[in-house]
């Protein structure tokens, strides 16, 4: 057996185009918030955009906490929305570092310009808010929803906001606790997906993105391993 040094390793185009086995790239590790507490229908729009996590949902941030417990994390970004923010708190408790949050994180604004003292079904109608949603299940833009956030306004903010992190974590490994909504707008921007919604991220699912060199690549999606417990599953949408 020889006792020679492996050759060095030199990297491949596909290397370059994918961003593997290289140094000084950035790993941004995309945790989506544990499940909220869901306020019945009807409820004013002023009172269900910040919904505290349910019982469940705290579970799956302890959950996706310890996953990360044993993993190097140099720093921890947050939405500044209340289930977003107790995920990641989850995460960096065990680096001993608090979420740094970033406004811009927060979820697409459905619904936005209605009257906080009223709801969407009283301002709307049933019949409406019901086309609606049969026009999102095939367009999956949030263009179709009036009073609301729109598509190319959210996907600016969201976006900027995560290329603003990658900026100030140049080689560093970083999780940020966001929304569903907030991982298809980069993830999408990163592989150039037409759809506000290609894909339905599950509570505390985990995504990778890496970023160097100008350029981005997905290595890991919808990833909802540490879910699945001796205790039973905990996988939620």
């Amino acid at each position: 057996m020889s006792n020679e040094p492996a050759p060095p390793r030199f990297s491949s185009v596909f290397d370059r185009a994918f961003l593997t086995g290289l140094e000084d790239v950035t790993q941004l590790i995309l945790v989506r918030h544990g499940e909220q507490l869901l306020p019945p229908p009807g409820v004013p729009a002023g009172e269900t955009v910040d919904p505290p996590l349910s019982e469940r949902g705290r579970e799956q941030a302890r959950l996706v906490g310890e996953h990360f417990s044993t993993q190097h994390i140099d720093e921890v970004y947050a939405s500044p929305l209340r289930r977003a923010y107790d995920t990641g708190e989850q995460i960096a408790r065990h680096h001993r570092l608090t979420p740094i949050v970033v406004d811009d994180l927060r979820e697409v604004e459905l619904f936005r310009d209605i009257p906080r003292d009223k709801s969407a079904v009283a301002t709307l109608g049933e019949h409406l808010l019901a086309g609606i949603r049969e026009r999102m299940l095939v367009e999956r833009s949030w263009d179709v929803y009036p009073y609301s956030e729109s598509s190319h306004e959210f996907r600016r903010r969201a976006v900027n906001a995560i290329e603003s992190i990658i900026a100030a974590n140049p080689g560093r490994r970083v999780a940020i606790a966001c929304h569903g909504g907030v991982i298809n707008a980069y993830v999408g921007h990163v592989i150039g997906s037409r759809y506000d919604m290609f894909f339905r991220p599950a509570h505390t699912s985990v995504h990778i993105v890496a970023a160097a060199e100008g350029r981005r690549a997905l290595h890991s999606l919808n990833d909802v391993s540490h879910l699945v417990t001796p205790a039973g599953s905990f996988l939620s949408h």
